[in-house]
């Protein structure tokens, strides 16, 4: 299998990321006198930004396992199979 989890996860956080931090930036900063004027879109935003970049940038980076090596059964049984 040559897709790492890390890469679609990375994607989905990125894009829910980017999303609410340009909801953060572009709100009415009134709505958030009930958080104490905490931006709190804008804040959870750049950390799912940056939690999907980097686990993107994980699932990308790592190599894939193409080198098939016989299971331990394979060997055991050799090339006959029985």
């Amino acid at each position: 299998m040559g897709l790492d989890i890390r890469v679609p996860i990375g994607g989905l956080f990125t894009t829910v990321g980017i999303l609410l931090t340009i909801y953060g930036l572009a709100s009415d900063p009134h709505i958030y006198e009930r958080s104490l004027g905490i931006n709190v879109n804008l804040e959870w935003g750049v950390v799912l930004l940056l939690f999907g970049v980097v686990m993107g940038g994980l699932g990308l980076k790592s190599k894939p396992n193409t080198s098939r090596k016989p299971a331990e059964s394979e060997r055991r049984l050799g090339a006959g199979g029985h």
